[in-house]
C-alpha cells in the first residue's frame, strides 16, 4: 500500500513512520508542517528509504493536499497532525481550533473528493483512519473505564478541539458513507517525545540537577502507552478494522502521577546514578495544579484485542527503562528540537 500519514515528524507520527518502512513493505507520503514539536531528525533512519517521501505542507492548505493526493494516488490516509498539549491549549487555543478541527475538516473533504476519482479495487480498499485521544471523554473517578460507547465530556480546549474533529469524522462516514475509522489512545510516551510532556521533562529534570515540578499532589491518574505498542495498534487497525468503527488503546499501564515520577527516578538512579550520591526522588517539587486537571483516564482496550487480536508488549517497567536510557543516550537530539524554540519552562497556568 502506498500511505499519507499526517503528522509522521511529530512524535507518535514519527514511531508510526519508522515502523512502517523498517516493517512492511508499505510506501509511505509525510506530510508535516514542522511545526515546533516535528522534527525530522527523528526520522532519520528511514529517510534514505525508496519507500518514504516527505511533504512539508500545512494540513489546512487545502490546495496542496489536494496535490499530494493526486501526485502521490495513496490506498489510505493515516491522520495524525493535530496541537497535542494541553497545557498550550490553555494558553492559546486558537491553534488548536484551526490545526484539529479546521484542518480535519479540509483532509476530509478533499479525501472525500480524491476517493470519487479512484474506481476499481483502490476505491473499495481506500480507508481513513483518524487517529485521536482517550482525553475526549473526559474525567474519571476512581473506578470504571472509557470505553468506545463512553459519552464525550471534552474539559480542555485541546480534548475539546480532538472531540470535535472526532465528532467531524463520525459525521462524513454516515452522511457520505466516507470510509473511515478512529482511534482513541491512552498517553503515550518513549523516545523522540518532545520535552514538554511529563515524562521527558522528569528526565531531563532530573539530569540537570533542577526541580522535578509534579502538578497539585501528583494523584491524577493516567494509563501509559508505549509509542512502539501505540504504531502497531495503528496499523493493525488500518488493515483489519472495520469502517465506521471506534477502538480504544491503552496500554494496561494505570499509574498516578507521582509514581510515575518516582519509577523515572529509581530508574535513572539504575542506570545513570549521581556523581555526587543521593537520590533523583530529592529533586521532586509539588507546583500549582494545571487548570482543570482531570483526576483520571483509563482505557479498557478489550475491542481491539477481541477483534483485532491487538495487545501491548511493553510493560510501564520495560517501557520506561528503554525509554529513559534514550534519553540519556540522545541529549543533543533534545538540544536539537528545542532550540530556539522551548527552554521547558511552565506552560498553562491560565
Amino acid at each position: 500500500m502506498k500511505i499519507l500519514v499526517t503528522g509522521g515528524a511529530g512524535f507518535i507520527g514519527s514511531a508510526l513512520v519508522r515502523y512502517l518502512i523498517q516493517y512492511t513493505d508499505h510506501t509511505v507520503v509525510n506530510v508535516d508542517n514542522l511545526t515546533y514539536a516535528g522534527h525530522l531528525e527523528s526520522l532519520e533512519s528511514v529517510s534514505s528509504s525508496d519507500r518514504y517521501h516527505f511533504e512539508k505542507v500545512d494540513i489546512c492548505d487545502d490546495l496542496e493536499i489536494r496535490r499530494i493526493l493526486t501526485n502521490y494516488r495513496p490506498d489510505a490516509v493515516m491522520h495524525l497532525a493535530a496541537e497535542s498539549h494541553v497545557d498550550r491549549s490553555i494558553d492559546g487555543s486558537a491553534e488548536f481550533i484551526r490545526t484539529n478541527i479546521n484542518g480535519t475538516h479540509i483532509l476530509l473533504e478533499e479525501s472525500r473528493s480524491y476517493l470519487h476519482q479512484l474506481d476499481g479495487h483502490q476505491k473499495k480498499g481506500f480507508r481513513f483512519l483518524h487517529v485521536s485521544t482517550d482525553e475526549v471523554y473526559g474525567s474519571l473517578g476512581n473506578e470504571g473505564f472509557f470505553t468506545e460507547e463512553t459519552p464525550y465530556d471534552p474539559r480542555s480546549p485541546y480534548s475539546a478541539s480532538k472531540a470535535s474533529s472526532d465528532h467531524l469524522v463520525r459525521a462524513w462516514f454516515h452522511t457520505y458513507g466516507f470510509p473511515a475509522l478512529i482511534t482513541n489512545c491512552s498517553n503515550n510516551y518513549g523516545p523522540h517525545q518532545f520535552p514538554e510532556k511529563l515524562i521527558p521533562v522528569v528526565i531531563l529534570k532530573a539530569l540537570q540537577g533542577e526541580k522535578i515540578p509534579v502538578y497539585g499532589t501528583g494523584e491524577n491518574v493516567r494509563d501509559w502507552l508505549f509509542v512502539d505498542d501505540h504504531a502497531k495498534a495503528l496499523v493493525k487497525v488500518l488493515m483489519d478494522g472495520e469502517v465506521g468503527e471506534t477502538y480504544c488503546i491503552g496500554g494496561h499501564n494505570e499509574l498516578r502521577n507521582i509514581d510515575v515520577v518516582e519509577i523515572i527516578c529509581d530508574t535513572l538512579n539504575k542506570i545513570l546514578p549521581k556523581k555526587t550520591g543521593g537520590d533523583y526522588k530529592d529533586q521532586i517539587t509539588f507546583v500549582s495544579d494545571r487548570p482543570g486537571h482531570d483526576f483520571r483516564y483509563a482505557i479498557d482496550a478489550s475491542k481491539i484485542e477481541r477483534e483485532l487480536g491487538w495487545k501491548p508488549l511493553e510493560t510501564f517497567e520495560t517501557g520506561i527503562h528503554r525509554t529513559v536510557q534514550w534519553y540519556i543516550e540522545n541529549i543533543d537530539w533534545c538540544e536539537a528540537v528545542t532550540k530556539n524554540t522551548y527552554n521547558m519552562e511552565r506552560l498553562g497556568i491560565g
